[in-house]
């Protein structure tokens, strides 16, 4: 991976910290070099940040997409819970037909006696 050159704006930055740090004696090309290397920090600084963004981009998604998973399988469950319900009542359906049915076969036998 190629170094991308510095903005403009990091450029002017490091070289007032070179500036502002020079010491007496110090040439023009000893203060140019210790801009690069000012300029080569900020870019590895930026580089780490862009990174870390990315890493807590991808956790917030990761977490958001945990979050409706669990929702979805709570939605579930109580769609579960009401389909089991519905199901014993019409369950007891042909039970409740049945017991009518044999009380009204007896109560036919008894009476046309």
């Amino acid at each position: 991976m190629s170094n991308p050159t510095p903005s403009p704006e990091t450029q002017n930055e490091a070289m007032k910290i070179a500036k502002a740090t020079q010491k007496p004696g110090q040439s023009k090309e000893q203060t140019k070099l210790i801009a690069q290397g000012i300029e080569k920090g900020i870019a590895l600084y930026k580089k780490q940040q862009k990174v870390k963004a990315r890493d807590r981009d991808k956790e917030r998604k990761k977490q958001i997409k945990v979050k409706n998973a669990g929702e979805q399988s709570q939605q579930a469950d109580r769609e579960v819970v009401v389909s089991h319900s519905d199901s014993t009542r019409t369950s007891s359906l042909p039970w409740v037909l049945l017991v009518l049915s044999w009380l009204g076969f007896a109560a036919f036998y008894f009476i046309a006696r």
